[in-house]
C-alpha cells in the first residue's frame, strides 16, 4: 500500500507541476507578505544597534539580497522543483545532507507561523483590548489552515488582498511622514545624525547589519512552491521582493530618524510604525497601521503554510517522510501535511505559553542557516552539475560573498544572543531525529529483526509472527524498483550509480535502461560489463533493458505507468546543453551523476 501511495502521489505531483496557476502578483504576494512584514520590526532593531547608521545597514542587507537573487535564480532555474534548499542539496549531494536543510526550513516556517500569528493578535489587541490573544492566535491559525486546505488559488486571492493593502499602507505612511517633515523641518533628523555611535562606525554597521538580516526572512519561501507558479514567474518574485526590501526598509528607517529621537525608539519597539503614524498623522493613521500589521502578519502565517506544504510534499515523494502525507482531498490539497503543521504550531504556542522570545532565536538561526545551505547548494551545482542547462548563472564571487555575508549574520546573532543557540538545538535535534529515523528505518528494522530472532529462540511461538512481519516490511521497502537511464555509459559511471543507490536508497532492484534509436547498436560486450557489476553488487539485482525509441517525458511517463515506478525514483546523469528538455519536463526524474 505504501508503494501504491507513492505512485499516486507522483501522479498528482506531475499533474500539479504541469498546471502551475500562480501569476506574478499572486506568487509575489504569498512570499512577499512574509518579507515585507519585516518592516514592522526591522527598522527598530537596526536603529537600536546601528543608531544613525541604520539606513546604511539596511542597504547593506539589500545588497546581500541582490546577490542571493542570482543564487536562487540559478539553482531553481536548473532544478525547478519544490523544496528550496532541500531540493538543491538533494540533487547535488546525499539525502541526509538535504534533510538537514529541510529540517531547518521546517523549523523556520513553524517559528514564523507561531510568532506572526501571535504578534498579529497582539496588534489586534491594541485595537480591541478585550481580545483574548492566545485563543485568537489559535483561531487565526485555524483560519489559515482552512484557506490552504481549500487550495492554492483561494490562498493566493487572500494573500494578494493583504499584500496590496500592506504596500498601500506603507506608501501612505511615507507620504504622510514626508508631508509632516516638510511642514515641521529637519531638526529631529539633524539631531539624530549628530548623535555619536557607541563603539564607532564599524561596530555600529556590523551589529546593525546582523540585526537587519531579519529583514530578508521570507525570501526563501518562493523556492518552496515554485511548481505552483507559471513559467517565468519565479525570478520575478525574487526581483519584486528585493525591490520591496530595498525601498521600504531603509526608507522607513530614515523616516524614523526624521520623526523621533533615537533615544525614544526602544520604548516603542513593539509597535514602532503605529507610533510613527501617531506622530505624523494622528490616531487614525496609527489605527490604520495597526490593522495593516495584523493583516500582513496573518499573510506571513499563510506563507508558512504554503511553503511548508510544498517542502514536506517533496520530501514525502522522496520517501524521507511517511507516504500517507501524499494523500490529497477533493480540492487537490495535501491536507494531512497542513493539519499536522497546524497542530505542531499550536503545541509550540502552548509550550512557550505565548512568550515567543526564545522561539525568535530558533527562527533567526534556522532562516540564516537555510540561506547558507542554499548558497552551498549553488556551489555544488556549479561543480557537480556544470553541464546542466539553466537560464541564468550567478557569479562565483557573488555566490561566495552572499554566503560569507549570511554566515556573518549567523555568527553575529549568536554573539548578540548566546542563549538562542541552546533553544535552537532543543528544536533542531528532535526534528533531525525524526528524519534520521525515516532515513535509517531499514537499519532500525534490521536491528529489530535481529533482536526478535534472538529472543524467538526462547519464545519462538510468541515472537515468530512479529519477526515475519518485520522481515516482510524490509522486503517490501527493498522491493521498490529504481531506474537509471544510460546511453552506454562506461563501467566507472555505472559503478558510481550503484554506489549512490547503495548509500542513499532502500532497494535491491535496479533497472539499467538504454534507449536506442532505430538502427543503433549497443557495444558487443556491454551486457557482459553489466554482469560484472551485477556480481560485484550481489545485494542489488541489476536488470538491463534496451528500448527502441526516443528518451523524453512521454517515454518516462509510459515506463512509469507500465512498471509502476514513480518518476522520482528514476535517475539520469547530468544532461548537456544540447538536451532539449528541462528537468521539470521530466516529471521529477532525479540527477545523481
Amino acid at each position: 500500500m505504501e508503494d501504491d501511495g507513492a505512485v499516486a502521489g507522483v501522479k498528482e505531483h506531475v499533474t500539479q507541476n504541469e498546471s502551475g496557476s500562480l501569476g506574478q502578483l499572486a506568487a509575489t504576494a504569498i512570499c512577499g507578505n512574509d518579507i515585507t512584514s519585516s518592516c514592522l520590526y526591522v527598522s527598530a532593531l537596526a536603529i537600536l544597534y546601528a543608531g544613525k547608521w541604520a539606513p546604511v545597514s539596511l542597504i547593506m542587507v539589500a545588497v546581500v539580497l541582490f546577490l542571493f537573487r542570482g543564487v536562487y535564480a540559478e539553482v531553481v532555474g536548473a532544478l525547478p522543483l519544490n523544496g528550496g534548499a532541500y531540493n538543491a542539496l538533494l540533487n547535488t549531494t546525499s539525502k541526509f545532507r538535504a534533510s538537514i536543510a529541510a529540517c531547518l526550513t521546517i523549523l523556520s516556517y513553524m517559528a514564523t507561523a507561531v510568532i506572526s500569528s501571535n504578534e498579529a493578535m497582539h496588534y489586534a489587541h491594541e485595537l480591541w483590548s478585550g481580545l483574548p490573544v492566545m485563543t485568537a492566535t489559535i483561531v487565526l491559525l485555524g483560519i489559515i489552515l482552512a484557506l490552504t486546505i481549500m487550495g492554492i488559488t483561494e490562498s493566493a486571492t487572500v494573500a494578494v488582498v493583504i499584500f496590496i493593502t500592506h504596500i498601500a499602507t506603507l506608501i501612505l505612511l511615507i507620504l504622510v511622514g514626508v508631508s509632516f517633515i516638510s511642514m515641521n523641518g529637519l531638526e529631529t533628523l539633524t539631531l539624530n545624525l549628530n548623535t555619536p555611535s557607541e563603539g564607532g562606525l564599524m561596530m555600529a554597521l556590523f551589529f546593525g547589519f546582523v540585526a537587519s538580516m531579519l529583514g530578508i526572512s521570507g525570501f526563501e519561501s518562493s523556492a518552496n512552491f515554485v511548481e505552483e507558479q507559471k513559467p517565468g514567474v519565479f525570478p520575478k518574485t525574487l526581483r519584486n521582493m528585493w525591490v520591496a526590501v530595498t525601498v521600504f526598509n531603509p526608507g522607513i528607517a530614515l523616516l524614523v530618524l526624521a520623526l523621533m529621537p533615537i533615544s525614544e525608539v526602544g520604548g516603542h519597539q513593539e509597535a514602532l510604525l503605529a507610533h510613527l503614524g501617531e506622530i505624523s498623522g494622528g490616531g487614525w493613521l496609527s489605527s490604520v497601521i495597526s490593522i495593516d500589521a495584523a493583516l500582513v502578519l496573518s499573510g506571513a502565517v499563510l506563507t508558512s503554510f504554503v511553503g511548508v506544504n510544498g517542502l514536506i510534499h517533496r520530501m514525502a515523494l522522496d520517501r524521507c517522510l511517511p507516504q500517507f502525507l501524499l494523500s490529497r482531498n477533493r480540492r487537490g490539497s495535501t491536507h494531512w501535511i497542513l493539519i499536522i503543521f497546524f497542530f505542531l504550531s499550536v503545541s509550540v504556542l502552548f509550550i512557550t505559553a505565548g512568550d515567543l522570545k526564545a522561539l525568535a532565536g530558533v527562527y533567526t538561526l534556522s532562516f540564516l542557516a537555510v540561506m547558507v545551505l542554499f548558497g552551498l547548494g549553488n556551489i555544488l551545482l556549479k561543480v557537480k552539475r556544470s553541464k546542466l542547462p539553466r537560464p541564468s548563472r550567478a557569479s562565483w564571487l557573488g555566490t561566495i560573498l552572499a554566503i560569507v555575508a549570511v554566515v556573518t549574520g549567523f555568527v553575529g546573532n549568536v554573539i548578540l544572543n548566546p542563549p538562542y543557540v541552546g533553544v535552537f538545538l532543543q528544536y533542531f535535534v528532535p526534528a533531525m531525529l525524526i528524519i534520521g529515523i525515516m532515513l535509517g528505518r531499514i537499519w532500525l528494522l534490521q536491528a529489530g529483526l535481529f533482536v526478535v530472532r534472538a529472543v524467538s529462540n526462547t519464545i519462538l511461538d510468541k515472537m515468530g509472527a512479529l519477526g515475519k512481519q518485520i522481515a516482510h516490511k524490509i522486503e517490501q521497502i527493498n522491493s521498490q524498483q529504481f531506474v537509471f537511464f544510460t546511453h552506454f555509459d562506461n563501467v566507472s559511471t555505472l559503478n558510481k550509480v550503484l554506489l549512490y543507490i547503495r548509500k542513499n536508497e532502500h532497494t535491491n532492484r535496479l533497472k539499467v535502461v538504454t534507449v536506442v534509436k532505430d538502427g543503433e547498436r549497443s557495444p558487443s560486450n556491454y551486457e557482459k560489463k553489466l554482469q560484472v557489476l551485477d556480481e560485484a553488487y550481489p545485494e542489488i539485482k541489476i536488470e538491463f533493458v534496451k528500448i527502441k525509441g526516443v528518451f523524453g517525458p512521454d517515454l518516462i511517463k509510459e515506463l512509469s505507468e507500465k512498471w509502476n515506478i514513480p518518476a522520482n525514483l528514476m535517475f539520469i546523469g547530468s544532461p548537456g546543453d544540447h538536451f532539449m528538455y528541462g528537468l521539470a519536463d521530466l516529471g521529477g526524474v532525479r540527477l545523481i551523476i
